[in-house]
């Protein structure tokens, strides 16, 4: 890729600017890291909290998931009720690469993240470099995520961004390539 006619950049922001790690929770809960893991890679999948982030309303995945695990109800509940502290802070590296950029006026700056429309709020308020995005798509409020090739063009449509001419940064390959399927 030529770098040299890049003026946008478009940021994910979980995993990129953000640490977020449900692990941070299910450790409190649980003795093992066994048990953590199991939860997470058999209750509370990736799976089922992309669909949040494609739009279900929190409590209809914590009731729906419930009715499926009535064993696991209250660590099913914990998920989205402390879902804050899954949040371990700023990736602080990236965040000043953020503010470098930023400060040099050259690139505008943007953000394309699957995050729960009902969540993301707790992280607007949490960090304030969110605010130096000139603008930011939540995959949840427009219910469709990454990397489904729509949210790319609806990225591109309403911040009037031209392809050849945006660097994507994620911290997903599957993310990446969707971006790289669509220019």
């Amino acid at each position: 890729m030529d770098l040299s006619n890049i003026d946008t950049i478009l940021f994910d922001l979980g995993g990129v600017l953000i640490d977020w790690n449900p692990r941070y929770v299910f450790r409190q809960i649980y003795d093992t890291e066994e048990e953590v893991e199991h939860f997470l890679a058999h209750i509370c999948t990736p799976e089922w909290n992309e669909q949040q982030d494609a739009g279900r309303s929190l409590a209809e995945a914590t009731t729906s998931l419930i009715l499926q695990y009535p064993a696991y109800a209250d660590p099913i509940r914990a998920y989205y009720s402390r879902w804050s502290e899954m949040l371990g802070g700023p990736i602080e590296g990236t965040v000043a690469l953020l503010d470098q950029l930023k400060r040099e006026e050259r690139y505008q700056l943007y953000a394309l993240t699957n995050w729960s429309a009902e969540t993301f709020p707790i992280a607007q308020e949490r960090y304030a470099f969110l605010q130096w995005f000139a603008g930011i798509l939540v995959s949840g409020v427009e219910k469709m995520k990454k990397p489904r090739p729509e949210i790319y063009h609806l990225a591109l449509e309403r911040f009037g961004l031209v392809a050849d001419r945006t660097l994507f940064v994620d911290d997903s390959l599957r993310n990446v390539e969707g971006a790289r399927a669509v220019g």
